[in-house]
């Protein structure tokens, strides 16, 4: 019951917020407008900086384990290949790009830390974690987003040129790589820096989430949700099935494993949608997909770790 409820503490706050965003849509605070640029500040501005901020201040150096970043670089590859494989028995090709990317992308850094801190009091082998799967995770979305473009067109080499330039030129991208800059160089942050960046950072997932809540289509949602069940099914369940066995054959316990269960079946992030979005897809399958994972999840991941703890695995 305790797992359960803190599940729900961290899972369900993120879902009202989207639920917020429905309410003030309906309410007349926010249209069509407003929410393409509220997509638009969250996407240029308030998630690379988010990404900035969990890259640059991971101190990995002093809890560095090869084995385990390799692990997690390796299973969230083979997670991205496994959705490409998914995404070409769709119908829908033009919903294939968010398919992909809803079906392994997690909220590994927002969530992860803060389930591994509930259990142990730290941090544990989150940052870690991090390292190993969110930079991978925000570049192939650009690439599958990129790549899987409603309406791109025959590749040919002048698409593939503006497709490598757009990928290059990605917000997203740019706050990685100024991140783990930042964390290699172990360039020192003074305390302004610091606060100004958590002050735009804080507001990436609030922004999203309402906005994402305020462009939310029911009937596109119950149109297509067939292949979301499906999404969904793979980023809380399916992935995790196939993973953790194989962590546990390496010997992972404890906080490795807590992190590596994150990493596998934590609810789709929200930049999932914002991401699709400013990137020239529909979106509704991405903020579909985002509500029903976000509140389903509460349930797997108490699930996932009743389960490690009566193998006495966590």
């Amino acid at each position: 019951m305790e797992n359960l409820i803190f599940s729900l503490n961290a899972t369900l706050p993120v879902f009202f917020t989207m639920l917020l965003g429905v309410l003030f849509r309906k309410i007349g605070l926010f249209d069509d407008a407003q929410t393409t640029k509220l997509n638009r500040f969250v996407f240029q501005v308030a998630l690379p900086v988010l990404l900035f901020q969990d890259i640059s201040g991971a101190d990995f150096y002093e809890v560095w384990d090869t084995t385990f970043v390799l692990f997690c670089f390796g299973a969230t590859l083979l997670s991205i290949g496994i959705s490409i494989g998914l995404s070409y028995l769709m119908k829908d090709k033009s919903r294939q790009g968010e398919f992909i990317q809803a079906s392994y992308r997690s909220s590994a850094a927002i969530l992860g830390i803060a389930f591994i801190q509930n259990i142990y009091g730290s941090s544990g082998m989150a940052p870690l974690m991090i390292i190993g799967s969110v930079p991978l995770y925000n570049m192939m979305a650009v690439v599958v987003l990129s790549f899987f473009k409603p309406n791109r067109g025959k590749m040919n080499r002048k698409l593939l040129l503006e497709t490598g330039k757009g990928i290059l030129t990605n917000p997203i991208i740019i706050g990685i790589v100024v991140g783990l800059i930042w964390s290699v160089l172990r360039i020192p942050q003074p305390e302004i820096l610091q606060k100004t960046v958590k002050n735009v950072s804080a507001l990436a997932t609030p922004l999203g989430l309402m906005a994402m809540g305020a462009a939310f289509d029911l009937k596109k949602a119950i149109a297509g949700i067939r292949p979301v069940l499906l999404a969904a099914f793979m980023k809380l369940a399916g992935l995790a099935a196939l993973f953790l066995p194989a962590a546990i054959a390496l010997g992972f316990r404890e906080s490795y494993l807590v992190a590596i269960l994150i990493m596998l079946s934590s609810p789709a992030t929200v930049s999932c949608y914002i991401m699709a979005k400013n990137m020239g897809h529909e979106g509704s399958f991405s903020s579909t997909a985002v509500m029903l994972t976000t509140l389903c999840s509460a349930f797997t991941l108490t699930g996932w770790l009743y389960l490690l703890r009566s193998l006495a695995l966590i």
